[in-house]
This record gives structure tokens, sequence and C-alpha cells, in this order.
């Protein structure tokens, strides 16, 4: 027992002085001992110091006791039997109690009549502990019952699917704020200037060469006036940028080479132009799109002639 309880104060030592670490140094996400590394040389020395100090005093107490006269130690051997029994006294009473078993030497008390080849039975009362179990569940039946069968309480099936929505709901809710985990569903139109100016940056490493600098087209189309081949917006726009135009002959797709924060705001800034006037505009592509979220007084239709319409569409808020 003594060597037991000497290992669970080394642990404890040692576990302290990892939880002290941890608690006083701040290194974020990593372990304080990737952090640093020396600390397991620190911790070492503390694992060598307690170990040192348990033999230690191992060691003095086995001393006093050979110095002991034998009367002497045998009254300390006695008094520490004595100790030994008197502890956890009240556990092991309270465990009787619970097992309320007849000892070995009265069990011819409980003894019963009959016996089968030779075999005796013994008339043992129920364990305590189990009753009060039984009991338990008794009264625990009871207000079950009361609660979902005659109060209607809302049952497992309808717990489940309450927090399963709720469940939906907060993934939603996550996906719309977390940049990173943007779709085409949840992706909405940027207007803050540093993201304008991010997804302009972009725009000029990555998609000039197609659509020149201005954005009025070359290989590609012109995305500035109010025609789009797969469908003008946030939405349709982030949607084309990631997965690509048509097949065969349409843009590739950058979801390989852009984080879908740096798509929203290259399509941000590409709406942004929409209305501007490029130097060399090409030709309208595509079918002309009306964007169905925006609001009527933010559209504004000119006749240019009796085969074609101009459409200006406000995407500030």
């Amino acid at each position: 027992m003594k060597k037991i309880f000497s290992i669970l104060r080394v642990l404890g030592l040692v576990a302290l002085a990892v939880i002290l670490a941890e608690m006083t140094l701040e290194t974020g996400e990593e372990s304080v001992f990737s952090t640093y590394p020396v600390l397991w040389l620190i911790l070492l020395i503390v694992l060598m110091i307690a170990v040192a100090i348990e033999i230690s005093v191992y060691s003095l107490h086995t001393i006093l006791y050979r110095s002991l006269t034998p009367d002497a130690r045998a009254r300390y051997d006695n008094a520490i039997a004595i100790k030994k029994q008197k502890q956890f006294h009240w556990w092991k009473r309270k465990y009787r109690e619970l097992l309320d078993r007849k000892p070995i030497e009265a069990e011819d008390e409980i003894i019963l009549d009959h016996s089968y080849d030779g075999i005796r039975e013994l008339d043992n009362n129920l364990p305590p502990w189990w009753l009060y179990g039984f009991y338990a569940s008794i009264i625990f039946a009871f207000g079950y019952m009361i609660k979902y069968h005659i109060l209607d309480g809302t049952s497992q099936k309808e717990e489940y699917l309450v927090e399963v929505a709720e469940a939906k709901e907060a993934v939603e809710e996550y996906k719309k704020n977390a940049k990173g985990l943007l779709t085409a569903n949840t992706v909405e139109l940027l207007t803050e200037e540093a993201d304008i100016e991010a997804g302009k940056a972009t725009f000029a490493a990555n998609c000039v060469a197609c659509h020149k600098v201005d954005a009025g087209g070359g290989i590609g189309p012109n995305l500035t006036d109010s025609y789009w081949i797969l469908g003008g917006g946030i939405k349709n726009v982030f949607n084309t940028i990631t997965e690509g135009g048509r097949p065969g002959k349409g843009m590739v797709s950058w979801k390989a080479d852009l984080k879908p924060d740096e798509i929203a705001q290259v399509a941000s800034y590409v709406l942004s132009l929409h209305g501007t006037t490029p130097a060399d505009p090409k030709e309208p592509e595509g079918k002309l799109y009306i964007d169905p979220d925006a609001r009527v007084e933010e559209v504004e239709v000119e006749m240019q002639d009796s085969t074609s319409v101009e459409i200006k569409m406000g995407y500030d808020e």
C-alpha cells in the first residue's frame, strides 16, 4: 500500500507540473511542450526530485524503525495493525450493509430443508443495493408514464428531429460566417473596399489575359454589360468561376487555385464593373440577365434601338 501511495504522489506531482505549465504559458492551440521543448528536461528533473524525496522518506523510516528496541517495535507494529483495521472503516461497514449476507459461520441459520443430490439451498435476503435500485426504477417508471403518456411530453423521436433541425441551422449559420466554406448557395455580394481591392488584385493576376484589364473582353466575354452566358449575379458568377464555363470551350475551373473567399472577392469585383465603359468593349454574348433579387428602383432600362435595350442594375445596398 505504501508503494502505491508513493507512486501516486510522484505521478500527482508530475501531473501538477504539466497543468501549471499549460495554464501559465500561452502557446495557442499547440502543446506547451511542442513550443518549449526545454520543458521536457524540467519535467524530468521534477520527476527525479519527486522520486528522490520518496526514497529519502522511505530510507529515513526504515532507519528509525531499526533503531527501535524489540518492545518498541512490537508496540509500533501493533499500533499500525490497529490503524489498518480502522482504515476505511465507515466504507467497509456500509459495503457489508449493502450486501446483507450471512457469514459462513452462521449459514446454518438460513439453510432450507430440501436438498438436491446433496446440494443445499441458502435462504439469503436480496442485497439492499439491488432492492434500492429496483424501488428507484419503479418510481422512475411512474414519473416517465406521467410525463410522456399522461401529460403528453416530447417523445424521443420529436427531440431527435428538433435537435437535427437545430444542428442544421447552426451548420448553415456557420457556413455563412466562415469564408472558407462559401458555396454558390451561401455566397453574398461583397461591398467593402478591402474585398473589392483584393478581388481586383486577383482579377489582375488571373483574368486579364482573357477578359482584359478593364474587363471589356478578349478571348473571354465582356464582363461590364448586362449579358451573361451562364447567368449574372453573385451566385452565378461565383459558380462559374468555381466550376468553370461551358465544357470544352468555356473558362476553366479556378477552385483548385483560388480559395472560396478569394472567388467571392473577384466575383464581387467583376460585378462592381457593371456599367463601366471599357476602352474596346466586346459585343454582348449570352442572354440578358436581370437580378431577381434586385429591387425595382435599382433596375434602369434604356432603349438603344428597336432591337436592343441597355439595363443598368445597382448592386450596392
